[in-house]
């Protein structure tokens, strides 16, 4: 079986789409900064989950959701500063806020249940 039939890498590749369409909306300024910490955070979350998907045994697997989390906990962060700052309209971020905390509850479901 691939990582790539599993439910919580889909989710996160397509949080992390999403993450590019809304980062396509930024202003040009950004592009160096904000845009491009969004864009590596979220495809951090999916690639963790691939990576960690193919390592030997479920504690390794544990290991990577583990950092995943991680990833996704700074992309919130991120979405929440840049949303502040008024760069760009607050409207546009809580479609991926939204992503962001199911992916959250996703990834520490998973967790949870593979340490049991």
């Amino acid at each position: 079986m691939s990582y790539k039939t599993q439910f919580i890498w889909k989710r996160a590749v397509q949080l992390s789409i999403n993450c590019y369409k809304l980062t396509e909306l930024f202003p040009k300024s950004e592009i160096y900064g904000m845009t491009s910490q969004i864009r590596r955070s979220s495809v951090s979350v999916a690639s963790n989950i691939a990576e960690g998907y193919g390592r030997n045994g479920k504690q390794e697997y544990i290991h990577f959701l583990h950092i995943a989390l991680g990833s996704l906990r700074e992309l919130d962060t991120q979405l929440i500063i840049f949303a502040s700052v008024e760069l760009a309209d607050k409207h546009l971020f809580d479609s991926v806020l939204k992503e962001v905390e199911e992916m959250q509850s996703i990834l520490v479901s998973s967790i949870n249940k593979l340490k049991s």
